[in-house]
Formats: structure tokens, sequence, C-alpha cells
């Protein structure tokens, strides 16, 4: 795996280092579910997507931005059609796929599907190599709306091609750009938004945006706190490829998880929503804890993490702070807002007191007097600094705006 190292943040104005592929999708961060984390296969149906819909408006998440419900791999049969088009299991969806997307779009949410660049998908089911346009006709046959695309069974010199390729032969570059040009081909008919899967290789971060409106930027979120430590430290490195049309992908929100505790889930949902990240739910709705509602319907970092502005926070080091750590969670983070600028405070090595100065904050000018407002505990005050008692593996969040 490519590693990382943590970049400091020279200034909050740097701009993206790509061009955005502009067709208006992907402005913001998307919000949504996926399904894998849930039940794998067993979630790819009908059932799953219109029970987790219905969640959506009876929690109230629909209101505060969560809009896609995604199925993942494994809602396709094993095989093709004597015409070459993908099949809808019918034992998932018994109406077929269009019945649920005109569900899904009546109560106001949107519908994503999963495919891959290889000759199968992860899980073994029909790949969209070679038949990128026919199957991006069926999605808009379907009414879909959104479109993960992975990179399992890809060109390899290993032969037979397995499942991860250790020795591709080519780059990801070069088989995610037929997906993109038939997705460009029925822009004028449906816009969709297209992720790319591809696990962070060929340092999509510097390409992305001209295939797509979000790009995973590393390997899978396996839902512990190694996971969190590992992506969420590597993405401060890469912030300034992220703007409005493109955004790096921390991968799904392994929220709800028996591997983190409730301070590891509230630095992971603070650290994704900063960094502009995707907030996509991998989690049974129907089994949330009440603490775990509590940080995703968090209205305050949601608007942080959607902010019009659309950059991502990184860290910085304030003086007489140590240097940072590779692979480990920063205690400083700060990225600028349409209205003020976001600080972040990580206890990712060890609990205690974290303060910061405002005028070590770039994007805040300087002396001056600020207000504030940490969106887990909803303290607010002005003045100069702020200062909190964080336990460890914990995160504040502060809104700051000068007065």
């Amino acid at each position: 795996m490519k590693s990382w190292k943590v970049a400091l943040l020279p200034a909050l104005a740097n701009t993206r280092l790509t061009v955005a592929l502009d067709n208006g999708v992907g402005l913001k961060p998307h919000m949504g579910w996926s399904s894998w984390n849930v039940a794998q296969c067993n979630a790819a149906s009908a059932r799953y997507a219109l029970a987790t819909a219905d969640k959506f408006i009876s929690l109230g998440l629909k209101d505060l931005g969560y809009e896609y419900i995604n199925i993942d791999d494994c809602w396709s049969t094993k095989s093709r059609d004597s015409s070459g088009r993908l099949v809808p299991d019918p034992a998932k969806w018994p109406n077929g796929i269009k019945a649920v997307t005109d569900r899904i779009h009546s109560m106001g949410l949107k519908f994503g599907l999963y495919g891959c660049a290889g000759d199968k998908t992860c899980a073994g089911y029909p790949g969209n190599e070679g038949h990128e346009r026919g199957d991006v006709d069926q999605l808009v046959s379907w009414g879909v709306d959104f479109w993960k695309y992975d990179n399992c069974y890809t060109p390899c010199r290993q032969n037979p091609r397995p499942q991860t390729c250790t020795s591709p032969a080519g780059s990801t570059k070069t088989w995610y750009a037929p997906m993109r040009d038939a997705i460009l081909g029925v822009q004028n008919t449906k816009k969709l938004h297209f992720n790319l899967c591809n696990w962070g290789r060929d340092e999509v971060w510097t390409w992305g945006a001209s295939y797509g409106h979000s790009w995973r930027m590393s390997v899978d979120n396996w839902g512990d706190w190694a996971s969190v430590e590992r992506i969420g430290s590597a993405a401060a490195g890469i912030y300034q490829h992220s703007a409005p049309g493109g955004f790096n992908d921390l991968d799904m929100l392994y929220l709800g998880s028996s591997k983190l505790n409730t301070n590891q889930e509230k630095l992971h949902f603070g650290l994704w929503a900063i960094t502009k990240s995707p907030l996509v739910l991998g989690l049974d709705l129907e089994k949330i804890s009440n603490s775990t509602l509590d940080i995703i319907r968090n209205k305050g970092l949601i608007d942080i993490n959607q902010d019009s502005l659309g950059k991502a926070a990184t860290t910085f080091r304030p003086p007489g702070a140590p240097a940072p750590v590779n692979g480990k969670i920063y205690p400083y983070w700060a990225g600028p807002l349409s209205d003020g600028v976001v600080v972040g405070l990580c206890a990712g090595t060890s609990a205690g007191t974290y303060s910061v100065n405002f005028k070590d904050v770039p994007g805040l000018g300087g002396s001056g007097s600020y207000e504030w407002r940490e969106m887990y505990t909803g303290q607010t005050g002005k003045g100069t600094s702020a200062s909190f008692n964080i336990g460890l593996h914990d995160m504040r969040v502060i809104k700051v705006m000068k007065v």
C-alpha cells in the first residue's frame, strides 16, 4: 500500500490541482446510506432499500440532508441475459428496480447501485468491463441516481485475474475512463453521481475530479480504530483535491460497530465531516443506538460538511506543538467555511486538555476577538482562545467567527 506523509496546512486558500467534471452533480459531499456493511450480499434487495428509505423519513435523516439509498454488490443475477443486459435478481427485486427507484424518488430521496470496472464484481457477479454504455443506458431507464464503481477482477498480469490484483496490467485511470465516458454520454438525459472506488490507487485524488464526483482515497474502512487512524490521518495530505464537484471519499461511516466506542465514533464522524468526506452510513438503521443516532443527527457538524465553500480541513501546527506522526490522528485541524473557520481538536493518542489560540489558526487573520461554538457539547464562547478536556479518542469541533 502507498504510504502518505501528513501535510501541515500552509494556507487555507490553496486551489485544487484538477478541474472538476462539471455537470452540476456532487457540488457538496453526498450523504446517505450503503447496504454492504449491514448484511453484505443479503442486503442488496428492495426490502432493505425501502425499509431504509422509510427510516430516513421517520428518524429525521432526510431533513438533515441524508439523501442517497445505495445498494452495493450482489443485486443482479450471476449472469447477463441473452442480449447482454444485467438482470436484477428477481428474488431480491420482485417488482424490478424501477419500481423501487420510483418509490424512493416519491419520498424525495435518491437511489444508487454498484458496478465494477473488471469482468466480475468483488463478489463474483457480472462486471461492467466491455458493457459500459449499455449498462449505463439500463441505469438511466431505471432512474438510478448514483453509481459506485469498484476495482475487482480488473486487468492484471496474474492469470487468471484475481479478485484483488497485486500486479495491475495498467492503471485504474485507463479502465475507469470508459465508464466515465458512458456517463458523460447520457448526461443530457440523466446526470449520474459517479463514485470511483479504486481504493486510492494511482493517486486517484490527483485525477478523480476529471472522472467523477467522489473517489475512495484508501482501502476499506474495516470498522475498527486502526482504520479510523489510517484513513483519517491520510486525509490531511490530500485535502487540496476536494472542492465542489469532487471530493475525497474516506469510505463509509462504520458507526454502530462493536469495535468502536462512543468517543471513537464521535472522532470518526467529526473528522469525516470536517475533511469534507461524503457522509454515508454503513449500518442497520433498525438497530441504531441512541448515542450513535445523536452523532449522525448532529446538525452543526452536517452543516460544516455541507458548507457551500466545499474546502476540506487539514492539520496545522501551533507554536510548541509536537510534529505529526504518520498514521496517527494529529490533534490540530482547521479548514475554511463560507462564514468562518472550523477547528478540530482530536485526542487521537491521549486524553487531556487541548487548547487553541485563534491567532495560530490559518484563516482567522491573526489578532482579534472571536466567537465560537463547539458542535458536540453545544458550548459557546467569545475571546481569543478556547480549551477543552477531551477523553481518549474523542474530538471537539469548533466553528469560529471573527467578531
